[in-house]
């Protein structure tokens, strides 16, 4: 998964990119409506965390524009604004949620999550394949049943292998799901985080190497 924060208060943009890569979500920051649209033309994302009164594109009209565009980002409005007829009127351009300001920062997580899992086709709420479940909601990772303790780009990189069990995910792909726009595409991080992985989840190894292609794991029924 993949979120873009849409706020032009640089310190709580941060403070949300930094609290999502906690919960294993890699995330980018528009400071305006502008690059908002830009950076949907460039980059594929789940959830765009969109803050209603930004300067430029306001996030009423980035909303319309979005809403025609049937491969958009599912849309998690913030704003300070919390009347009810607000939240209608966030709603009927095009988001998808609407979470005001304050908020709790766990609730907007589990929203996150929530989103990006309807988004488009119906996900399940926990993921399972070869011996390994993983839930997003509770942030655990079990293999046959035993706790694995694994670190935030760990996770987000299992998630983004078990989401689609037998679908072969390149390394640029996982760079793109879970790091954000800053990471070098000629790292070794993706093979790193993998060697680590595979450690964890313990023998036998339940990531495979498809040599020239990327990685995967096999459907419980390929095991």
């Amino acid at each position: 998964m993949r979120v873009l924060i849409v706020e032009d208060q640089e310190y709580l943009a941060e403070a949300i990119r930094e609290g999502l890569a906690l919960s294993a979500i890699p995330a980018d920051i528009a400071p305006d409506g502008e690059a908002a649209l830009e950076a949907v033309e460039t980059f594929e994302y789940d959830v765009m965390l969109l803050d209603r009164d930004i300067p430029g594109v306001h996030g009423d009209e980035v909303c319309r524009q979005l809403d025609q565009d049937a491969d958009r980002p599912a849309i998690l409005m913030l704003t300070a604004a919390g009347r009810v007829h607000e939240k209608v009127d966030g709603l009927s351009l095009g988001a998808d949620d609407y979470l005001a300001k304050p908020f709790d920062f766990e609730e907007l997580v589990a929203r996150v999550r929530a989103l990006g899992r309807r988004r488009f086709t119906p996900r399940p709420a926990c993921h399972q394949a070869s011996g390994v479940r993983l839930d997003p909601f509770r942030h655990e990772v079990t293999r046959n049943g035993r706790p694995v303790r694994l670190s935030p780009k760990q996770f987000a990189v299992l998630e983004a292998l078990i989401r689609e069990p037998g679908r072969v995910v390149s390394a640029e792909q996982l760079l793109m799901e879970a790091w954000d726009e800053n990471a070098n595409p000629f790292t070794q991080s993706v093979k790193v985080t993998i060697s680590a992985l595979r450690r964890k989840l313990g023998e036998p190894w339940v990531i495979r190497t498809v040599p020239g292609f990327g990685y995967k794991i096999d459907p419980d029924d390929a095991v």
